[in-house]
């Protein structure tokens, strides 16, 4: 138990719940193998489960934003020793960021100016990033409805087709629950082209 007290950084104050323990032990479990020798300096900041659809769940990690590119170069093994281990959930990896508000007239303290990428765009985007991955948007469309909703249109590269296709309802249901946006994710269409 105390090693996956190490696994988890939390504010202080705060205390793990029994989920984010499981996840952190089984990722303490894996730390033996040779493939995942980098996990032993990577931690995690939480855990959350999201349910896509009537009994299916998905889990997502939040790691701390520094180490993001470290968990990126072994994500592929490790997603799937996770699936494996938590009952074949799907697993999905995200940085932590914070989102900083405008800077208002009224505030009394003089506020340093925002950078970009914390503003609630790039903020969005990035994690729509960390969700896809190792698959690359390729495009993007933003549909209006005659009811006034949007509905977002992401299309991803066809190369990594058959490690993502079947998660696809997960990332919508995970990107609708942290950003509050109704996403829709495509592959690419395959066009043939005929030399004449």
């Amino acid at each position: 138990m105390f090693t996956t007290k190490k696994k988890i950084v939390k504010p202080a104050g705060k205390e793990a719940t029994e989920f984010e323990n499981t996840v952190a032990q089984s990722l303490v479990d894996l730390e033996n193998n040779p493939d995942f020798k980098d996990l032993k300096d990577l931690n995690i900041a939480s855990v959350k489960e999201v349910e896509v659809s009537e009994g299916k769940k998905a889990v997502v990690i939040f790691v701390p934003y520094r180490q993001i590119k470290a968990y990126n170069k072994i994500q592929q093994k490790l997603v799937w020793e996770l699936e494996k281990k938590l009952g074949g959930k799907h697993v999905m990896f995200i940085a932590q960021r914070r989102i900083i508000r405008k800077p208002t007239s009224n505030n009394k303290v003089k506020q340093q100016k925002r950078p970009i990428s914390r503003t609630i765009k790039a903020v969005h985007d990035s994690i729509l990033e960390d969700l896809v991955h190792p698959n690359n948007i390729v495009g993007r469309r933003l549909r209006y409805r005659l009811d006034g909703t949007k509905l977002h249109k992401v299309y991803l590269d066809r190369k990594e087709m058959t490690l993502t296709e079947h998660k696809l309802d997960s990332f919508s249901a995970v990107y609708l629950k942290l950003t509050g946006k109704e996403v829709v994710f495509e592959f690419t269409v395959q066009v043939n082209q005929t030399q004449e």
